[in-house]
């Protein structure tokens, strides 16, 4: 397998990864070698179970690989507190069901648990609270009870408490599968913009027509592996892929 050579341009780079979930005797992700440049829109395609979400779990080190390294900045990547701390503050994750992502009582305080985790003050986080509820146009919910907001509302919340944080990169799971039209392109419409402020978006999606029209750069997963990766029109188009309905 080619081997990527860490470098500061290659911001996030895979590097011969596999894992495999306990008790199971097939590799969730199988040799994975990758790289996220900074500034891109990234479409990561495939069924389920093909190893989407392990990919994101172990892009930010919730998960740590059984074999290969992964590498920010061209440094490697260690497991100890500090330095996941660090990760995390840079590679962010919105998981598909935004329950799992609010705590408390009303979206404001909601959205300032990551900054206050990061051990900014009050002031520091109350201020980057303020900047992302209009980035995400929350003003209206900010008072709101978390448990009273619709299912778009709760996933427009969960990712604005990731952006608060910053991170360079983001990573968000299957977010826009059940969401009606109007509030997919919303939550597509911070993605874009916050891909416009330099930072990369991994956006898993089961439609491959809005993997298609969306992403600058599109990762198809199969089993653990990467079956095509390159622009839209080079996975989608090339004659080698096989001939399979759309994910949805």
């Amino acid at each position: 397998m080619r081997q990527l050579s860490p470098s500061p341009q290659d911001s996030l780079v895979f590097e011969d990864i596999s894992y495999s979930y306990n008790g199971s005797k097939q590799n969730a992700l199988h040799n994975i070698t990758l790289s996220f440049q900074a500034g891109q829109r990234v479409a990561l395609i495939g069924r389920n179970g093909s190893g989407k979400s392990t990919l994101m779990l172990l892009a930010n080190g919730t998960l740590q690989p059984d074999k290969g390294s992964i590498f920010f900045n061209g440094t490697r990547v260690r497991y100890d507190k500090k330095s996941l701390r660090f990760l995390r503050e840079n590679v962010g994750i919105v998981f598909q069901n935004p329950e799992d992502q609010l705590f408390s009582a009303s979206v404001m305080q909601d959205i300032s648990l990551g900054p206050l985790n990061l051990g900014l003050s009050e002031e520091e986080a109350r201020q980057r609270v303020n900047e992302v509820v209009a980035f995400c146009q929350l003003e209206h919910l900010v008072e709101r009870p978390t448990h009273a907001l619709s299912g778009g509302e709760k996933t427009r919340v969960a990712l604005a408490g990731i952006l608060a944080m910053k991170p360079r990169f983001l990573f968000a799971d299957e977010i826009t599968n059940s969401l009606d039209p109007w509030m997919r392109n919303q939550i597509l419409s911070i993605l874009n913009n916050w891909v416009t402020q330099g930072n990369t978006v991994v956006l898993s999606i089961h439609d491959w027509k809005l993997a298609e029209a969306w992403g600058e750069k599109v990762i198809w997963l199969d089993t653990g592996e990467i079956l095509k990766s390159g622009s839209a029109s080079e996975v989608f188009t090339n004659a080698e892929l096989p001939d399979i309905p759309p994910f949805n």
